[in-house]
């Protein structure tokens, strides 16, 4: 397990799934917000891969959130877009909604940042979110990610358009904290 300050990123387990699909996935609000296309019921048993185990699509490593006191399921985080040519990726995060407001968002972040740049050995790091999410920009900016630019009414949420932003980090403007 990758460990931050509050919480840890391990391998996503079996377990981990009817939580993920309730409290995340089977959220019309928050999945419309989180994903790039428009919110679908997931079935049990589906292969839906935000909810694989095995069918990973190649360039993401998916993790499930950890809080380390403890040892709750917290949320789902992924280095994804990974592009191994120009030693790129992109991160993503959700935290389940009993674990927001509490810094884990921050952590997560701090963690994935660790993962790409020590473990992986990538040179950048990109992250989108809606430019309405204050948390996540707030978490991003607390890791390095300096605001590259703003997509203007890229994003379809629930019958409107919003303006996404671009966030990016390299490696040599990170700043590594105690990550294990």
């Amino acid at each position: 397990m990758l460990r931050g300050g509050k919480v840890g990123l391990r391998a996503r387990h079996e377990e981990d799934l009817p939580t993920l699909r309730a409290e995340l996935y089977d959220d019309v609000v928050n999945s419309s917000r989180a994903e790039s296309g428009p919110w679908r019921p997931v079935s049990p048993g589906s292969k839906d891969p935000r909810l694989s185990l095995d069918d990973t699509p190649p360039g993401s490593v998916p993790f499930s959130v950890v809080e380390l006191e403890g040892g709750t399921l917290a949320g789902t985080a992924a280095l994804w877009g990974i592009d191994n040519h120009n030693r790129s990726a992109h991160i993503g995060l959700g935290l389940l909604p009993s674990c927001r407001g509490k810094g884990y968002g921050t952590d997560v972040v701090a963690v994935l940042c660790h993962y790409g740049f020590v473990v992986r050995g990538l040179q950048r790091l990109q992250m989108e979110t809606l430019s309405d999410n204050a948390a996540m920009l707030r978490s991003a900016e607390r890791n390095g990610f300096v605001r590259e630019g703003v997509l203007r009414s890229s994003a379809w949420v629930l019958g409107e358009f919003l303006d996404e932003v671009v966030l990016g980090l390299l490696a040599q403007d990170w700043k590594q904290g105690p990550t294990v």
